[in-house]
């Protein structure tokens, strides 16, 4: 990753804005500024932990293996979303990987700036622990939905996932574009049955695709269909 010239606003990232104001000038001398190019690998599973990010531009996928030839896509991150936070564990390395979906740019600070920043903010632990509860719901309703939920609902749940999380664009379609295999493994489908089920929404009127765009024409069916498939 490049060093940017570019300093991000130290108002709207995660950190700063849970933070005491007298400690923002220390994150402005601490901090490095990355520009991450679409496809750009920030960490990999496996790689020791260094510190974490905070996503200032773009948005970015963090995905763990599957098994040997997929993968499975556990989140999204965009501006003021954390990367990297599941690497603050004992074992001293990643446990997921995060690549940039589209071009952007990451506030990172190292792990020894992140301990002295804990130890002064008691906000910013609170805020902190709480993201991480949240985190560890969502986590699981995924689990359970992978492990109940047909691929007709994971799919639906998923549009609706993405819908509250990005937005719609200026056209109405969401306000990500997705290659099918990202889908697929946000989904955690097989690319044929996903295929297949996309189809599915098209031919039912659900849905509307344009290229890598996708517009949700009935999203109360698609509430529908994660409600009577799921437990």
């Amino acid at each position: 990753m490049a060093k940017s010239k570019n300093i991000c606003d130290l108002k709207s990232c995660f950190l700063c804005m849970h933070c005491l104001s007298d400690w923002i000038p220390v994150i402005a001398a601490r901090r490095e500024n990355h520009v991450v190019k679409k496809g750009e690998v920030i960490f990999k599973e496996g790689d020791p932990v260094t510190g974490i990010y905070f996503v200032y531009e773009g948005k970015i996928k963090v995905h763990k293996k599957w098994d040997a030839e997929k993968e499975l896509i556990l989140r999204f991150a965009q501006k003021g979303d954390i990367v990297g936070h599941l690497g603050l564990g004992d074992t001293g390395f990643y446990p997921v990987s995060a690549t940039a979906i589209e071009a952007g740019m990451i506030c990172y600070i190292g792990m020894n700036f992140l301990e002295s920043t804990l130890n002064v903010n008691n906000n910013f632990v609170i805020k902190l622990m709480r993201f991480f509860a949240n985190e560890l719901q969502e986590s699981e309703k995924r689990m359970r939905n992978l492990a109940h939920m047909p691929v007709k609902g994971r799919v639906a749940q998923a549009l609706i996932s993405l819908k509250n999380k990005f937005g719609l664009n200026g056209e109405g379609f969401l306000n990500i574009d997705l290659s099918r295999q990202d889908l697929a493994a946000f989904t955690g489908a097989a690319y044929e049955s996903l295929f297949r089920t996309i189809n599915d929404l098209i031919e039912e009127k659900i849905i509307e695709v344009a290229g890598k765009s996708i517009l949700i024409k009935n999203e109360n069916m698609l509430i529908k269909l994660t409600e009577e498939t799921s437990i």
